[in-house]
């Protein structure tokens, strides 16, 4: 035998010896741990809602709720802009203020 050959099968016995350790080490056997704790369980699936889909012949829906009214700080400085932007003086604006704000 030529120790080229001889080289060659020594090595694929190396070989074959070293990943048949590390394929042994991966090996986790049925019962190995009882001392784990358990697994937790999977969640609970997410709820699918389908959307209400809208009917032709169904009456329209209106909202009849009237919109929040602005505070009174608010209607005074747009009552106060309005006037500045009307050419008003200042004399002019606070009575002209007065009677839009309330």
């Amino acid at each position: 035998m030529s120790p080229m050959r001889r080289l060659s099968i020594c090595f694929a016995l190396l070989v074959t010896l070293f990943a048949g350790q590390a394929a042994h080490a991966q090996y986790v056997s049925p019962g190995a741990s009882r001392l784990a704790p358990p697994l937790p369980a999977p969640p609970a699936p997410p709820r699918i809602e389908v959307p209400q889909i809208p009917q032709f012949d169904a009456p329209p829906r209106y909202n009849y709720q009237p919109l929040p009214r602005n505070s009174f700080s608010d209607r005074v400085t747009k009552c106060l802009d309005d006037a500045a932007a009307a050419g008003l003086g200042p004399a002019d604006r606070g009575t002209y203020a007065r009677s839009c704000a309330n």
